[in-house]
């Protein structure tokens, strides 16, 4: 337990309290925020979007701090002009799935030391079909508490928003599945080669 703690500690605590956030970085991560927001407004077919690639990949480039931030950033703004209405209750949710995301690119960093090559595609498919279904549970939680607070029993409202939401959350795992497994590499590595890596924006 202790280690465990202490590697938690290296990787999203420390980053985010020791490394004070260069003006590159600051500005990058505005770009991006409005990048994805951007995204998130634009028309599109029911639970295809591409924010969650974006933020693992961010996190997969800079590390998990930086992902972590941009995923709270847009979701925060997209909970208030989202083309759905104001998110309200669902808001904490939604963010909680997508830095748990950014938390996960970051991780992937660590795992595969920055380097992606062809193995990747397959990796980053399973990848992504398993965060989207971790954030479709936590944003269908956010859902059923919603049921709760009118007076259904928690078990009930569960289920309720699970099987109400279940065609949407099979959209959503697919179409992400697809864009993980067929963008991450190219676009990560394009990046990697564009942006001399995340150690040139510390420095």
């Amino acid at each position: 337990m202790g280690l465990f703690r202490k590697s938690l500690y290296g990787w999203i605590i420390q980053p985010c309290l020791m490394q004070p956030p260069s003006t590159r970085r600051i500005v990058l991560l505005a770009i991006l925020t409005a990048l994805c927001v951007g995204m998130q407004l634009t028309p599109r077919p029911p639970n295809v979007e591409f924010t969650s690639l974006t933020v693992f990949l961010v996190g997969a480039i800079f590390g998990v701090s930086f992902g972590v931030s941009l995923g709270v950033l847009v979701m925060f703004i997209n909970g208030f002009f989202s083309p759905w209405g104001f998110a309200g209750l669902m808001l904490p949710f939604q963010i909680a799935g997508m830095v748990i995301i950014g938390i996960g690119g970051g991780l992937y960093k660590q795992a595969k030391a920055g380097s992606y090559k062809a193995g990747s595609f397959f990796e980053t498919a399973v990848l992504g079909a398993f965060f989207t279904l971790v954030y479709d549970v936590i944003t269908n939680f956010g859902v059923a508490v919603s049921y709760a607070l009118i007076g259904m029993p928690i078990y009930l409202a569960f289920a309720s928003a699970i099987v109400s939401g279940a065609l949407f959350s099979l959209m959503h795992i697919l179409s992400n599945t697809a864009v993980f497994g067929i963008a991450f590499v190219p676009l990560t590595n394009s990046l990697q080669k564009l942006l001399g890596g995340g150690k040139t924006w510390e420095k």
